[in-house]
């Protein structure tokens, strides 16, 4: 279902204050947690949090600016905002990932016993259920608007989820074992994780910095719209990109030359909206082109309608 820009605005400023919140909640908490265990692992999800801060705060900053209107300067609007914002936070990611592999490396040379496990567990469970309460709300975010930001942002909270888990298993293996060097396996562990994630999502940023295409699958869909109209040839010159939560597709549209040019314009609109009910919010450029009857030169990836 189609939502309004107005809408749109409302659930993404909601989404990153919230972020934000949690974030500096679960903070608190787990600094208190680590004084009082002098867990590695614990100091691993410490870090990712704070991490967490910086990267949401950027998101809410990088949000409120893609949400601007087009202006002269900036004829697109500024939803790159969003995608320079994802592309930071995986740097972020990557980031804390170096600081707890170097920690982890540093602790299996020097191990140290955790000390008050039931304190990290306790401070670990109330963690992941906040986190989930934002996940949960970042997900019907995400399904709403395809934010690229908030994407990178709930990257960072199915990480800490993880942590999380290994804290609470590290903390059970100190209690069960005494053993001090499953504590920075499990931090090793998490770090290699969170470079996945960061990788993950600094590609998906990066791509649409670079205005990489949509997917097959994607300029598909957008062909099948567009040939649902039987007064359309044929189409070429399919180009599309994305800015932030906004997709944008152009392609050149082939119709009768004998056609007048209010029934053009009036297959092109038809046109527009079949692509508008896949890809809610594009913007569309058509171009209109008579019908090619003889190619001299190839037209590149020019589709026509199946004749049967």
């Amino acid at each position: 279902m189609k939502i309004s820009n107005k809408e749109v605005a409302k659930l993404l400023r909601t989404a990153t204050y919230l972020s934000v919140i949690v974030a500096i909640l679960i903070i608190f908490i787990k600094l208190i947690a680590w004084f009082m265990t002098d867990s590695l692992s614990l100091l691993s999800s410490l870090v990712d949090s704070i991490l967490d801060v910086v990267a949401s705060t950027i998101t809410l900053f990088a949000v409120s600016y893609s949400l601007q209107p087009a202006d002269e300067d900036h004829r697109f609007g500024h939803g790159k905002a969003e995608d320079i914002a994802a592309f930071a936070q995986s740097v972020f990611i990557a980031g804390s990932g170096v600081f707890i592999f170097i920690e982890a490396l540093g602790r299996l040379i020097n191990p140290r016993e955790i000390s008050n496990e039931v304190v990290g567990i306790s401070v670990m469970i109330v963690s992941s259920i906040l986190t989930l309460g934002l996940l949960s709300y970042q997900k019907y975010v995400i399904a709403k608007t395809n934010s690229s930001a908030i994407k990178a942002d709930a990257m960072h909270y199915k990480t800490d989820l993880l942590v999380n888990l290994l804290v609470i298993v590290s903390f059970i293996c100190s209690i069960l074992f005494n053993n001090t060097f499953i504590d920075p396996i499990l931090a090793i562990i998490v770090a290699l994780h969170i470079f996945k994630g960061a990788y993950s999502v600094g590609k998906d940023a990066f791509d649409k910095l670079m205005d990489k295409e949509f997917s097959d699958e994607d300029r598909e869909k957008i062909i099948k719209c567009v040939l649902q109209n039987k007064e359309v040839k044929g189409m070429h010159d399919l180009r599309t990109r994305s800015s932030g939560i906004k997709p944008f597709i152009q392609f050149h549209l082939e119709l009768d030359g004998d056609m007048s040019l209010k029934d053009a314009h009036t297959v092109a609109d038809d046109v527009e909206m079949n692509i508008l009910k896949t890809f809610p919010n594009a913007e569309i450029l058509v171009h209109q082109d008579v019908e090619v009857k003889k190619e001299l030169e190839p037209l590149k990836g020019r589709v026509v309608p199946d004749k049967k």
